[in-house]
């Protein structure tokens, strides 16, 4: 196998964790791409290193988060993300309560509640969107979040906080 066809299957095995993580922080498929497209040169700049490795998933993942905090920080326009939220505790949030689908439930009805999440995720301003989408699909402690931003703990408490608390307004008829 020659290093190119090395290259194309790891981009096709890694291609779909890239582009969703840039998506959920970006928001905007345009940028995602853009941002997907930015870390598969930088793999390929360094896929002597990383082409390899057990740890390339994990390479790739941090790559794309920073690249999507740079661009975050360069573009302030708005930007939405959607997640399944949970508590701290386990139990799901009453919005998500709400918008869950049943078993039984139609995908259509279900396609729609999506919606309704996404739009109102839309809506959060970017200092609780950011840290609700780390913290819910990244899987990053609230102290991960906290460094990576640059804020304080407790700033990244009560975002994650408000975020979920203005998500239940948007979200309640």
């Amino acid at each position: 196998m020659s290093d190119v066809d090395r290259f194309e299957a790891f981009v096709e095995r890694f291609e779909d964790m890239v582009f969703a993580t840039a998506f959920r922080l970006l928001g905007r498929q345009a940028d995602a791409e853009d941002v997907a497209q930015t870390v598969f040169l930088r793999a390929f700049e360094r896929f002597d290193q990383i082409g390899d490795s057990p740890a390339a998933a994990g390479w790739l993942k941090t790559v794309t988060t920073n690249l999507c905090f740079n661009h975050l920080s360069r573009h302030r326009a708005r930007w939405r993300l959607f997640s399944e939220l949970r508590r701290d505790d386990g139990d799901a949030p009453e919005f998500e309560s709400t918008l869950a689908a049943s078993a039984e439930g139609d995908a259509l009805e279900a396609a729609q509640r999506q919606e309704v999440l996404v739009e109102a995720l839309r809506r959060l301003p970017d200092h609780q969107r950011v840290p609700l989408v780390l913290y819910h699909y990244e899987d990053r402690s609230y102290q991960e979040i906290a460094d990576l931003l640059g804020v304080s703990l407790g700033k990244v408490k009560t975002d994650i906080h408000r975020g979920r608390e203005a998500l239940k307004r948007y979200i309640q008829p």
